[in-house]
């Protein structure tokens, strides 16, 4: 069967600044957080009526606690969107908002819908681990094939590491380098338009024990730190293992956030007379060995490539999550992608990786991106906790 697929176009893509675990979005619920960028996705594009929302995808890594409950349907409610307008919240964990960003777009390639929208929210602040509130490990995955299930992510990263001669040295004059590009890309304004700033108001004791409300606009990431410097991520201890190279200032940083992007159809520009930020491309994912988890982009890009009908020397520009340095170089080197091309405003070892919320995020910074720049296909890959990969292309018309 031979499926005539329409084209699926991104008509606003918006993030919440990204904070640092237990920073400025300590006391901000993910509800709200997610409430906040639905909205303004949706006031980004005046025309639309909001009825003719088809569905609303919500990626979020840990949907319990605070976050649980259908989160994506409770985001909507808060939001102001119409009743009609129905949400699922899933997981795929660090890709889970790309995933999506992706599943909206199928909604309308199929033709099942005209709007959607594709969404992620992590607060890993409401989470007391990385795991959630009570994860327990199957004992099996002592006993079986499967042992490095238990590993963690750090010390499949310290594997990766070693696999592909990635030495320390490299993973901190990365760490530093991301740094210094997001803080480059901050003072020029470069987050400016894809960023919604958020306000936070926070009841706090003062004098007299008379408790006084803080207002605060939140305008910009949390995470980079001003003169970050290879030399001083060298003298940091080793986060993994006895003898290790993985630090904490080579990882990605826990962090609060969330992003939307409202897509249409073909025919839904039309009748709203919408200019379209990028074309939905191509979206692929893939299963790596336990062991080497942190590789999973090397897998996935030749798929959402191969599905794109590109190859790779047309993406001028990768949004190439940096779950850890080792991770990020390891991709590099397989696929020999060129370094000018991966983060030009820095990743997540600066900027913060809050897990389902990242793919949404990075996708409004990509497109933002590639329009300020020229550039036309763009891509956001990375690697996935429980042993996968994942990888979308966007093409700006």
């Amino acid at each position: 069967m031979t499926w005539n697929l329409k084209d699926a176009y991104l008509v606003s893509a918006t993030r919440a600044p990204v904070a640092k675990r237990h920073g400025m979005f300590r006391n901000v619920r993910p509800d709200d957080m997610l409430a906040h960028v639905l909205r303004a996705s949706v006031a980004q594009v005046p025309q639309l009526d909001p009825h003719e929302i088809g569905d609303v995808y919500v990626g979020c890594a840990i949907p319990e606690g605070d976050q649980g409950m259908n989160l994506a349907r409770l985001g909507v409610l808060m939001a102001g969107l119409p009743d009609s307008v129905p949400a699922i919240t899933i997981n795929r964990y660090c890709s889970s908002g790309l995933n999506a960003v992706a599943m909206a777009a199928d909604r309308i390639r199929l033709g099942e819908a005209d709007v959607a929208i594709g969404a992620g929210v992590e607060s890993m602040s409401a989470m007391p681990q990385m795991f959630g509130t009570s994860y327990s490990a199957n004992p099996k995955w002592m006993q079986d094939e499967h042992v490095a299930l238990a590993y963690g992510m750090g010390l499949t990263a310290e594997r990766v590491a070693d696999r592909w001669k990635v030495s320390g040295a490299a993973q901190d004059a990365f760490a530093a380098a991301s740094h210094a590009k997001a803080l480059a890309a901050m003072a020029a304004g470069h987050f400016d338009t894809e960023i919604t700033p958020y306000a936070v108001t926070e009841y706090l004791p003062g004098a007299d024990r008379i408790v006084k409300r803080v207002e605060r606009l939140c305008r910009n990431d949390e995470g980079p730190r001003a003169g970050t410097t290879p030399e001083q991520l060298g003298k940091l201890r080793p986060e993994f293992a006895a003898k290790s190279s993985v630090t904490a200032g080579n990882a990605s940083q826990m962090s609060d956030g969330a992003g939307s992007v409202v897509l249409m159809s073909g025919a839904a520009l039309k009748r709203y007379n919408v200019e379209p930020l990028a074309r939905f491309v191509s979206f692929a994912v893939a299963g790596v060995p336990p062991e080497m988890m942190g590789i999973g982009s090397v897998e996935a890009i030749p798929r959402a490539l191969k599905a794109a009908g590109l190859t790779l020397a047309a993406i001028d520009w990768f949004e190439l999550n940096e779950a850890f340095a080792a991770q990020a170089l390891a991709v590099m080197r397989s696929l020999d992608i060129d370094p000018a091309k991966v983060n030009p405003q820095g990743g997540a070892i600066a900027l913060g990786h809050p897990l389902g919320a990242t793919g949404a995020i990075r996708t409004a910074t990509l497109v933002h991106g590639m329009r300020r720049t020229g550039k036309r296909y763009g891509m956001v890959t990375m690697c996935i906790g429980t042993l996968m990969g994942a990888a979308g292309i966007f093409e700006v018309l």
